[in-house]
């Protein structure tokens, strides 16, 4: 069957532990350890296809039956998954804290998902693909392929550059389409960009002499959605935690609010919004503030629950709490 979404990408196993708060250096706290599925890619992958948009997942894992554990999963959300093994690496893990106030620690090893290569992506699985996603948990080569593949293809392609490793090459926005980075991981393409090198010699963007996250953050709509042009990716949408997204396109920006809902566990929420963005360019025929809209509601429900990958909402949750929010 042909997948609407395709979603290139890593697949970690969850170690998660629940405690009141983070351990001090040399501390030892007493927790609630909750293993699951996750990965950057694969908690997207699952994200969208709990909204109901037909959508492949194609990642790598080690020889330790990850896959034959997790195929289950993937089913049952409706995910048709392609998993490559490699005989050479361990599958991707994860150790994730999280407090009382939902906030979390991660520590990863990518593990398989950097032996992902570009002969192991399915050329007809990425064909007839709408819209294909990609992180920056996977060697950088086989995303640079993808994209442009993708983009070649004639569909949308969209990059989340989480988590913004070293060796990140700034050539895969040629390649790119949508470009969604949370404040860190902006700061830090703009500080790499050449074209944006004047702009942040220039008030505001050098209020503090250097540009940081709390630069980002006192910019007027205005003056960061010039920052966001010098891209050179054709929309940008920032994601700004408990303060919503900033959307910028061509000739036109909107900030877009995040829904207050009670915090469970953050960890996953901006994967719940990448991969509820890409469905919703399926659903919303490729309008891109209403899938942000849409992308909002689905990472608002995933903090309200624990987990990663587990706590991705199903399609009718979305359109409830959608509905119940256009009524107050």
């Amino acid at each position: 069957m042909k997948s609407a979404v395709v979603v290139v990408g890593s697949f970690v196993q969850d170690f998660a532990f629940y405690t009141q708060a983070f351990p001090q250096p040399g501390e030892t706290v007493v927790g609630d350890f909750r293993p699951g599925p996750g990965g950057k890619g694969f908690n997207q992958a699952i994200a969208a296809a709990r909204t109901g948009i037909n959508t492949a997942f194609i990642g790598a894992v080690g020889p330790d039956g990850a896959a034959h554990r997790i195929r289950p999963f993937a089913r049952a959300a409706g995910l048709h998954a392609h998993f490559i093994e490699k005989p050479k690496h361990a599958t991707g893990t994860a150790v994730i804290t999280v407090n009382a106030a939902g906030q979390n620690h991660i520590i990863i090893s990518l593990g398989a998902n950097l032996g992902l290569k570009p002969r192991d992506i399915p050329p007809a699985l990425l064909a007839p693909a709408q819209v294909v996603v990609c992180q920056g948990e996977s060697d950088y080569a086989t995303v640079g392929h993808v994209l442009r593949t993708a983009r070649r293809n004639g569909a949308i392609t969209v990059l989340n550059p989480a988590p913004m490793r070293p060796e990140f090459d700034p050539a895969v926005l040629r390649h790119t389409e949508v470009l969604i980075p949370n404040e860190s991981e902006f700061v830090a393409l703009v500080q790499q960009c050449p074209s944006c090198a004047a702009l942040l010699r220039t008030a505001p963007y050098n209020a503090g002499g250097a540009f940081t996250t709390a630069t980002l953050h006192a910019l007027t709509a205005e003056a960061l959605h010039r920052l966001c042009r010098c891209l050179k990716v054709p929309v940008v949408i920032i994601t700004l935690g408990a303060r919503g997204c900033f959307v910028s396109q061509p000739d036109v920006w909107q900030r877009i609010s995040a829904h207050d809902v009670e915090v469970v566990d953050t960890a996953g929420a901006g994967d719940a919004f990448v991969g509820g963005f890409a469905a919703g360019l399926v659903k919303f025929k490729h309008n891109i503030f209403e899938a942000a809209h849409y992308a909002s509601a689905v990472a608002a429900l995933s903090v309200m629950q624990p987990g990663t990958a587990t706590s991705m909402p199903i399609a009718r949750e979305i359109a409830r709490f959608l509905k119940k929010r256009d009524h107050q």
